[in-house]
């Protein structure tokens, strides 16, 4: 059910992009479970995947930001996750704290303004080119609250004023 509420949004934010005259973005929407478990994403600048689920377990590899896994399951806070999509695969525990499980994604369609919060006459915090892909944590009215390298964002999709 609230699988279902998420995706309706996020087709009427579609339609709303699709619409506006200034911004022509494209939000994919969550891919939902597929053979390998949840996609995912990690949202800090390093998250070590480790043997066990414990922060003093050994290294299998360190995953940078934006890095696309799958989750397997989920215990305790930490997440069992698949790199890759291929039988020998890396698999191993990360911290669940830092990953986003199936979030829907903005692709900006030319230089798109990331804002500190959601006032287009807040500080500019990024500049986004064409083709640029980030999760999306979070809809808020006219914006969306975007992942950038461990820090947030804010995107307005919606009529400029």
């Amino acid at each position: 059910m609230k699988k279902t509420i998420r995706m309706a949004i996020l087709l009427a934010l579609a339609i709303i992009i699709g619409s506006a005259a200034a911004a022509q973005a494209e939000i994919i929407p969550p891919e939902g479970e597929g053979q390998i478990g949840l996609p995912a994403v990690v949202l800090c600048e390093e998250l070590t995947m480790r043997k066990d689920a414990r922060t003093s377990s050994g290294t299998v590899t360190v995953l940078e930001f934006g890095a696309r896994i799958n989750v397997m399951r989920q215990t305790d806070g930490w997440a069992y996750c698949v790199f890759g999509d291929s039988e020998d695969s890396l698999a191993g525990w990360v911290n669940a704290d830092y990953i986003f499980i199936d979030p829907a994604w903005y692709r900006t369609d030319g230089k798109t303004p990331v804002y500190a919060w959601n006032d287009p006459a807040a500080p500019r915090v990024a500049l986004l080119d064409k083709g640029v892909e980030l999760p999306i944590l979070k809809e808020d009215g006219d914006w969306l609250i975007v992942s950038l390298r461990g820090a947030v964002g804010w995107i307005r999709i919606g009529p400029e004023n």
